[in-house]
């Protein structure tokens, strides 16, 4: 974060009133730099380098590379491309997953999701909300991964993806029900938050349930004609307890090369929300995110300014 003092001249070894530093100034004003890097900086300071921008260009249009295949394209050493994706890595916008004796790099929007909620979404209306024509060519089919870290614990975590009652609040109200055996089904409903209640939109099998680490589930979307013929994909959903927080992958894959967009294309708001709701005990309050929803109604108080 870069802090700009007004009104305090820049002199050869000025000390800042505030914080006592002293040292060589730069340009006409004092320029200090807080020790605190946040997740945004991480993100913004990756987009910044014009190499970066071009490595998630190609993993945009198609996912899952080698670092052979992504070196292949830039005049720089190997060594040079490693460094590049390491700060992408460190952003959290490029997700490495091992395949064989193979290491695959995979674009994980989850990071820009945020920013876009931050700080466009509020400025913006729901058209931007879906991300769409990511692919990747893998044996005839296509995997998806999203990574986000939430502080929060494990058993929480584990929580807010079984219980229906949290889970309606960051799936679009959606709520999900399952006795979470292995081998047992489970329903995605709409509830009364939404403008289309008791609507079963998605469903699938528990394929694995290991609480609170891993739930590995099949999952067939329901909510029109043209997703409905894509048939079954699976989903994993894997937490790792990192100091106070977790981190949580989502794996969407064994979906057909080319699948249509709105499988996957929510996953990046869906964990932004959950996300909020676990830090914070909020509900997402972005366009996108309420799209399906049911207007609140505004208490008399609210609307003329109590």
């Amino acid at each position: 974060m870069l802090l700009l003092s007004s009104k305090i001249p820049a002199t050869k070894d000025a000390v800042h009133p505030l914080v006592g530093l002293q040292g060589p100034l730069t340009g006409d004003y004092l320029v200090t730099y807080t020790g605190v890097v946040t997740d945004d900086d991480r993100v913004f300071k990756a987009l910044a380098d014009p190499t970066r921008r071009f490595l998630l260009d190609r993993l945009f249009e198609r996912d899952g590379r080698t670092l052979t295949e992504l070196e292949a394209e830039l005049a720089m050493t190997r060594f040079g491309v490693m460094k590049h994706l390491r700060v992408l890595e460190d952003a959290g916008l490029v997700v490495p997953r091992r395949s064989g004796r193979k290491k695959l790099h995979f674009l994980n929007p989850v990071p820009i999701r945020l920013i876009h909620d931050r700080w466009i979404d509020k400025y913006t209306e729901p058209w931007a909300a879906t991300l769409t024509g990511l692919k990747k060519n893998l044996e005839e089919t296509m995997e998806k991964v999203f990574e986000i870290y939430i502080k929060t614990t494990p058993e929480r975590l584990w929580q807010a993806l079984t219980d229906p009652e949290m889970r309606r609040k960051y799936t679009f109200g959606v709520a999900v029900y399952s006795d979470w055996k292995p081998g047992s089904p489970y329903e995605g409903r709409t509830t009364d938050m939404t403008i289309s209640p008791n609507v079963t939109i998605l469903e699938g099998e528990n394929l694995e349930v290991d609480p609170p680490r891993r739930l590995v589930q099949s999952f067939r979307a329901l909510w029109s004609d043209d997703v409905k013929r894509e048939g079954t994909s699976r989903v994993t959903w894997e937490i790792e307890p990192i100091g106070d927080s977790c981190r949580l992958t989502v794996v969407h894959d064994e979906l057909r090369e080319g699948a249509n967009p709105e499988l996957y294309g929510g996953w990046p708001m869906v964990l932004s929300g959950l996300k909020t709701l676990l830090e914070t005990g909020e509900r997402l309050t972005t366009p996108g995110s309420l799209r399906f929803l049911r207007p609140q109604p505004v208490r008399i108080g609210a609307a003329i300014g109590e």
